[in-house]
């Protein structure tokens, strides 16, 4: 059963087309990877699926309730995003920025008061961000704000998380402790995950399932180990390469230069 689903989502700004009716579809429980390269509609499709940007053409469906018919709150009940990045957040600590994640739930009302709830109080745990709870965000580390701005959106307890390539700017060590992470919670709370990224044998590793987009459209969906190949990285993103299985990691991808049709 699906819990998040675009169908026939075209969608841009102003006369540009960026997403040529899109079919994508989140099941219960699982990862899934937008691949592609730049410019190829993973980020608008990411927004699109979040409420952000409304399709020209096309609907989303979370738990087959149409998204449109929802409002904002509603939508972040539903749904959590963690985006590529976040405005300055100078002067509040890592406890004040994930009660924001309450919001939806507590209301204006709600929010007046300092105390943490059950949610608030897991985010922290889940992420290990507790011991830092009462530490202003900006005298913290890329890496640990990244676990600050998932903590976050976990507050929202929300059943789907999105995420926009969340390993930006972040050195290999914290990228894999990142997605790390993000793959226990999903097992742990049950997430239904949609991610952009930009590696390929990171997104082999971590994803369920992956849908390559190129020039705005479906090029290819599936399992990784079955949609992830030389064909793929050089239609998708023109480049040749080389896929290979390692016993330990699992598919390796490994890259020779720009393909001749480039």
């Amino acid at each position: 059963m699906s819990e998040l689903c675009a169908e026939g989502v075209w969608a841009g700004f102003g006369s540009e087309v960026v997403l040529r009716g899109v079919d994508v579809e989140a099941r219960r429980g699982e990862w899934l990877t937008l691949l592609g390269c730049n410019g190829s509609g993973k980020t608008t499709m990411l927004r699109v699926l979040a409420g952000l940007h409304s399709p020209d053409r096309g609907r989303v469906l979370v738990d087959d309730d149409p998204l449109a018919h929802l409002t904002r709150r509603a939508v972040a009940r539903r749904i959590a995003l963690l985006p590529q990045t976040m405005p300055p957040v100078s002067g509040l600590t890592v406890r004040q920025l994930v009660r924001q994640g309450r919001y939806a739930a507590r209301g204006p009302l709600g929010m007046l008061t300092e105390a943490d709830d059950d949610e608030v109080r897991a985010a922290l745990r889940d992420t290990g961000t507790h011991d830092w709870a009462d530490v202003p965000v900006d005298q913290l580390s890329g890496g640990q704000r990244q676990r600050v701005r998932l903590a976050l959106a976990l507050a929202q307890d929300a059943p789907v998380l999105l995420l926009d390539e969340p390993t930006t700017y972040l050195d290999v060590r914290h990228q894999l402790e990142v997605l790390d992470l993000v793959r226990r919670l999903q097992r742990e709370r049950s997430l239904t995950v949609v991610a952009v990224l930009h590696d390929l044998t990171q997104a082999v590793r971590y994803s369920d399932r992956v849908v390559a987009l190129l020039h705005g459209r479906v090029h290819a969906e599936g399992v990784p180990h079955e949609v992830v190949d030389t064909a793929l990285l050089r239609d998708v993103y023109g480049v040749r390469g080389r896929v290979w299985r390692d016993e330990i990691s699992g598919l390796v991808c490994t890259f020779d230069g720009v393909s001749e049709a480039d």
